[in-house]
C-alpha cells in the first residue's frame, strides 16, 4: 500500500512500517523497544506519542496501560494503541476504540491522520458507534431557524428530550442521527475525537515523593518508578516541572553486569534524545565507570555531596560535556 501501513500479521513488520510512516512525515522516532509497555516514541514539534502495537488489542493489560499512562503524564505525551483486531473482528478504519482510557485505532486510521490530516469522529463503545457533536451549533441553528426542540425532534425522528441532551452535551449521537441533523441544519455538527491528549493526573502521580531512590527524592526530585520501560525511574526536578529538560531517565545499579548496563544505555540514550530529557546512571561507588555509551554515571558517594536538584543537573551537564 503506497505511503501507508499494510497489515501483515507479524507485529515486528507492522512496527517497522509504522516507524517508517512517522519518519516520512516529520516525526523523530525512537528505536523499537523489546518487553516495554510502549514499543516506540515519536515526536513532531510539541506532539509526543508513546505508541504500542498489538495484533489483538484485547491483549493489553491494565498494568501495562497504567504504566504507559504514567510515563505519558510525566512527559505531557499522548499514549496510543494501534491494533489489527479485537477478538476476531478487525478494527475499522477511522473509528476510535478505547482500552483502559487509552485511544485505540487501526493502522489505516493512523495513516489517514499522519498523511492526510483526516481525524476520526466515530467512537466505538459498548452498545455500538457514537459521534461527539457540537450542541451549541445545534441550538444556535435551531433557534436561528425558529425551530422548537419538538419541531427539530419531529423532523429528525427522535424525542424532544434527546435534542435537549444533544444541545447540552449530555449524550453522544449515533452516526445516523448526526447525519440526519446535519442534513436538516445544513451544517457540520460532529466533532473530531481528540486522540492526542495527555492522560489526566492520578492520585498515584501526585504521591510520587514516597518512591525510590530516596537519594533523588532528598534532592528535590519527584520520582516515579517503572517496571516495564527501558529505564528504572523517571525523576523530575520540582522547579520548572513543565520542561522535559529537567526530567531524568534514570537507570540504577541493581547488580547488573556491564553488558546489560550497556544495552540499557543504548535504549535510554535514544529515548532521552526523542523526549528531550536527560539520562543518567546511578551506580554503586565500587563501579569504576564514569560513562556508559555516552550517558554520565553518578556514584552513590557523590550523591551525599550534592545539595539539591539544581546542583545535580549542573553536575550532570558537566559530566556530559567531558564525555
Amino acid at each position: 500500500m503506497k505511503d501507508g501501513v499494510s497489515v501483515p500479521m507479524h507485529r515486528d513488520q507492522v512496527l517497522l512500517q509504522i516507524s517508517k510512516l512517522l519518519s516520512n512525515h516529520g516525526f523523530e522516532t525512537s528505536n523499537i523497544y523489546d518487553r516495554s509497555c510502549f514499543d516506540m516514541v515519536a515526536r513532531r514539534e510539541l506532539l509526543l506519542l508513546l505508541l504500542k502495537f498489538l495484533i489483538n488489542v484485547d491483549g493489553l493489560t491494565n498494568i501495562h496501560a497504567q504504566e504507559i499512562k504514567k510515563v505519558a503524564q510525566t512527559f505531557l505525551g499522548s499514549p496510543l494503541i494501534v491494533g489489527l483486531k479485537s477478538k476476531t473482528e478487525p478494527l475499522e478504519e477511522d473509528v476510535v476504540y478505547e482500552r483502559y482510557g487509552i485511544p485505540v485505532i487501526a493502522p489505516e486510521t493512523l495513516r489517514n491522520m499522519v498523511v492526510d490530516e483526516i481525524y476520526p469522529d466515530i467512537l466505538a463503545d459498548r452498545g455500538g458507534y457514537y459521534v461527539p457533536i457540537d450542541g451549541n451549533i445545534i441550538k444556535e441553528i435551531r433557534e436561528k431557524e425558529n425551530l422548537s426542540l419538538k419541531d427539530l425532534a419531529d423532523i429528525a425522528h427522535v424525542s424532544r428530550e434527546t435534542i435537549y441532551k444533544y444541545e447540552h452535551g449530555i449524550v453522544r449521537a449515533c452516526p445516523e442521527t448526526a447525519m440526519i441533523l446535519e442534513d436538516i441544519l445544513n451544517i457540520k455538527i460532529t466533532l473530531s475525537i481528540n486522540i492526542f491528549k495527555t492522560p489526566e493526573l492520578t492520585s498515584e502521580r501526585n504521591n510520587i515523593s514516597a518512591q525510590e531512590p530516596k537519594e533523588l527524592v532528598k534532592l528535590g526530585f519527584g520520582v516515579i518508578n517503572t517496571q516495564r520501560t527501558p529505564f528504572d525511574v523517571i525523576a523530575r526536578a520540582n522547579f520548572n516541572p513543565s520542561e522535559n529538560e529537567n526530567t531524568l531517565l534514570t537507570n540504577l545499579d541493581k547488580k547488573r553486569n556491564n553488558q546489560v548496563l550497556k544495552k540499557m544505555a543504548v535504549n535510554v540514550k535514544d529515548l532521552s534524545d526523542v523526549t528531550h530529557s536527560e539520562a543518567v546512571f546511578i551506580l554503586e561507588n565500587k563501579r569504576n565507570m564514569e560513562c556508559i555509551e555516552g550517558i554520565p554515571v553518578i556514584h552513590t558517594g557523590e550523591m551525599d555531596e550534592i545539595e539539591n536538584c539544581r546542583e545535580f543537573l549542573r553536575i550532570l551537564k558537566e559530566k556530559k560535556e567531558c564525555n
